[in-house]
């Protein structure tokens, strides 16, 4: 060891204790809680109306009473919002009082917007009210009661909600204590909670994303503070486990025996610390990067002019009637009717209450039929100067493609592009749609965090019994290291400061 450095180590020691042992006391609070929440949202995530609810809730369409064509919807909305093809375009039944069929738009800026399919009237604000008679149909329970209107709550504070408030609280007065959120803009019944949900939420993902409600209004406010929090606890990680391993001996053991020099507490926080320090560290940069510090992981924005010459959709009015009017009983008829388009032709997709897909030809009411051919030729407009290198019907999950979280589109087409940001897109066979993309730097973040943080191996999680324990004992290692921190740390700041030399001195010569 060299002059210089034995001169610099023990600065460097004091401050690596120092460092660990003031950021470690709130580090390892937060730590437990992340650990325990993250166990909680293993089987409860946060309240959402799945597509699957919202189509069970809706009543079956009445085409014939739909007379008022999609271009003529778009006619009553405000010119602003009519430059652009809109995102998304379908029409359902509004259910209360008034029942009726409307054309839901989503504009190209994700403005919200519900047009009569009856009479072409732009429709909202809706009143409690008519919130209340919406959530009875669609809840079917009579004594639905309407409870508050509100900006945003504990369960309705996401972002993706902002076009649609405020929002009508309505208690529906079943047995699982369900709470439904209709939109004042629209009518849409938008969210769901259960009294199970809510109250395991609170030890779930409230706790384990920061998501209270007075900070997650404040998105900024509440991404530096996620940022900033996990940062300092990635520094008290990395510290832990550097003196782990500073204090460790595996072969010239202590006097004792053993290879820690500590006891008690301190030695159970040594031990699995070293244990499951690689995992509690990389749970933690991974949960870090998913906040995407510094733009790391942004994305491009998406190519609308390249999106419309794919559809080939703003060529000519969408024909309407379509040439067949959709039919079915029950559970089997339509919910839901979504306008599409691919390569110039108009396409329905119809939804039933059990959200089974039926794509036809709007023009010939024939069921749709799209080649591998036709898919390669019209994906070629999306990525304009890049070539598709590689064509393929994935007809499993992979790494990239999987459905641990979300419902994934299976059989789909993956096709490969040569451009700089080497992107892949996937395409719906059935419906020629963009079912999802990434490109290099989202296959890199599926590494840093999905990979990182959930575990989301393929070969883990279409085995769940297998990730539940490989999860489960890694979270228990991760809880006895922090847990075993917070006590240590405790005792630390109970403890009463000892005098110094001096002051022992001093009050000595007091006392005599």
């Amino acid at each position: 060891m060299s002059t210089t450095w034995q001169r610099a180590w023990p600065p460097l020691r004091r401050a690596l204790y120092w460092t660990h042992r003031w950021l470690g006391i709130g580090g390892c609070l937060l730590f437990v809680m992340w650990f325990v929440s993250g166990v909680v949202m293993m089987y409860v995530g946060y309240p959402n109306l799945t597509d699957e609810e919202r189509l069970a809730g809706l009543t079956p369409v009445r085409f014939e009473q739909a007379v008022v064509a999609p271009s003529a919807a778009l006619d009553a909305l405000p010119q602003a919002v009519r430059t652009q093809p809109p995102r998304r375009m379908a029409l359902e039944m509004q259910a209360g009082t008034d029942a009726q069929p409307v054309w839901r738009i989503v504009d190209a800026r994700g403005g919200r917007h519900a047009v009569s399919a009856r009479d072409g009237r732009v429709l909202g604000p809706v009143d409690a009210a008519q919130a209340e008679a919406i959530a009875r149909d669609f809840s079917a329970q009579p004594g639905a009661r309407w409870a508050e209107t509100l900006e945003r709550d504990q369960w309705t504070v996401p972002q993706g909600l902002n076009p649609l408030r405020p929002l009508h609280r309505i208690e529906t007065g079943d047995a699982a204590g369900t709470e439904l959120y209709v939109s004042s803009r629209t009518g849409e019944v938008v969210r769901d909670t259960t009294r199970t949900e809510r109250f395991w939420n609170w030890l779930g993902a409230v706790p384990h994303w920061i998501y209270f409600t007075p900070l997650r209004a404040d998105p900024p406010l509440w991404h530096d503070v996620v940022v900033w929090l996990s940062a300092a606890c990635i520094v008290s990680a990395v510290t832990g486990i550097v003196i782990g391993i500073l204090r460790i001996r595996l072969r010239r053991r202590f006097r004792s025996g053993a290879v820690t020099p500590y006891t008690g507490w301190m030695a159970w926080h040594h031990i699995a610390g070293l244990i499951g320090g690689f995992f509690v560290l990389t749970w933690i940069v991974s949960g870090w990067l998913s906040m995407n510090p510094n733009g790391w992981f942004q994305r491009a924005p998406a190519d609308v002019a390249a999106m419309a010459r794919y559809t080939g959709t703003g060529a000519s009015p969408f024909p309407w009637p379509p040439a067949v009017l959709p039919a079915g009983e029950g559970a089997g008829a339509p919910r839901e009717a979504l306008l599409m388009g691919f390569d110039g032709k108009p396409l329905l997709q119809l939804r039933d209450a059990q959200a089974r897909v039926q794509v036809v030809d709007a023009a010939t009411g024939a069921p749709a039929a799209i080649a591998r051919d036709d898919i390669v030729r019209a994906a070629a407009r999306l990525r304009p100067g890049a070539a598709i290198t590689q064509a393929t019907l994935q007809t499993r999950e992979d790494f990239h493609w999987y459905g641990h979280h979300r419902t994934r589109v299976l059989p789909v087409w993956r096709l490969e592009f040569d451009d700089a940001a080497r992107s892949w897109l996937y395409i719906d066979p059935t419906s020629g749609q963009v079912a999802g993309s990434n490109d290099r730097n989202a296959r890199l973040r599926r590494w840093l965090f999905n990979a990182a943080h959930s575990l989301d191996f393929p070969w883990l999680i279409q085995y769940r019994p297998a990730w539940d324990l490989v999860m489960w004992i890694l979270s228990v290692i991760g809880v006895v290291a922090s847990a075993s921190g917070v006590v240590i740390g405790w005792r630390r700041l109970r403890r009463k400061p000892q005098p110094s030399p001096v002051q022992r001195g001093l009050q000595g010569s007091r006392v005599s």
